[in-house]
């Protein structure tokens, strides 16, 4: 492997072919601080012909990008600082012929991460968000701050250019989409639960449809999650996009013979998309400050504005 801190996309020589659908997949992998998992991830990548692979909980420290001696190139997030810890963290693994298109890439939180690729449509982008959200049983305050966050990454964005959304969100969505037609089908699994209700919503306020709860496919191939219990299958791996290229999605499911030593299957989508290498040299900007969420002020504006949207949400429904 070689390291590097750098944040410039590296120049390709050939675009796409025009005919392939491209492969971008999810998967929680919980924990890359182990020797010899980064190729294992990259060997099943490989192995599922996927071009942009986002993980959560790879638990790396600081952020940075890193090639692997089989040609991926690792873009990652994590806690930074002196007392960073090996915990959370996200990533993006990108393929060599995709590395060609990257723009840039943004390090926002151990929870978040996004990338900017070129398409063969000069007018628009591809926009990847990566993340890890907390667990349905954690605070509210952890929530709220994510959600900020999150919210305030999504509205950087250009609405004329597609947005992936993808990760472990800790979100059951269930088959039920009453209130939420627009953002989901019927083909999810389980019981919406908190973090569903709330995921659902924010899909919902910023125009993106939950890939996994649209095609038909067997449980087996949309759950993402085995409960400790080791017979309970949850659906809290998602892939969202933008719903205006709703009909470039072609399908979602779960590939189960994917192995990476996790207890979540990898999450593999089929997107009619044309990637095309990138010509110009593109930085990304400076990591968000985290420690700012924490100002009470900020986080009650957020919080006021945030229940705001949600109230008229439900007064549409």
């Amino acid at each position: 492997m070689s390291g590097g801190q750098s944040r410039k996309e590296t120049i390709g020589r050939r675009p796409f072919s025009p005919k392939a659908v491209t492969k971008i997949a999810t998967w929680n992998v919980r924990s890359m601080n182990i020797t010899g998992k980064a190729r294992t991830i990259a060997m099943e990548m490989k192995r599922y012909g996927i071009q942009l692979l986002g993980i959560a909980e790879a638990r790396w420290k600081d952020s940075g990008q890193m090639r692997l001696t089989s040609g991926e190139t690792i873009l990652y997030s994590g806690h930074v600082g002196e007392n960073a810890v090996h915990s959370e963290g996200v990533a993006v693994m990108i393929s060599q012929d995709a590395l060609k298109t990257l723009v840039g890439w943004e390090p926002v939180s151990p929870r978040i991460i996004t990338a900017k690729f070129q398409t063969t449509n000069k007018n628009i982008s591809l926009n990847i968000i990566q993340c890890y959200a907390p667990t349905n049983d954690a605070d509210d305050e952890t929530k709220e701050e994510f959600y900020q966050l999150f919210e305030e990454t999504t509205r950087k964005l250009s609405t004329k250019d597609i947005t992936i959304v993808m990760g472990d969100m800790n979100a059951k969505v269930g088959n039920d989409n009453t209130g939420f037609e627009e953002v989901m089908g019927k083909n999810g699994i389980g019981t919406m639960n908190e973090n569903g209700e709330l995921f659902a919503s924010f899909c919902a306020l910023n125009n993106l449809v939950i890939g996994g709860t649209i095609f038909p496919h067997k449980q087996a191939h949309l759950a993402t999650w085995v409960s400790p219990d080791m017979k309970t299958e949850n659906q809290i791996d998602h892939v969202c996009i933008s719903r205006k290229f709703r009909r470039s999605l072609q399908d979602v499911r779960v590939k189960r013979g994917a192995d990476a030593a996790s207890d979540h299957h990898l999450l593999v989508a089929n997107i009619k998309l044309k990637l095309k290498k990138h010509k110009n040299m593109g930085q990304t900007t400076k990591r968000y400050d985290v420690e700012k969420l924490k100002n009470k002020d900020k986080k009650a504006e957020f919080q006021v504005e945030l229940r705001n949207r949600f109230t008229i949400l439900q007064n549409m429904d």
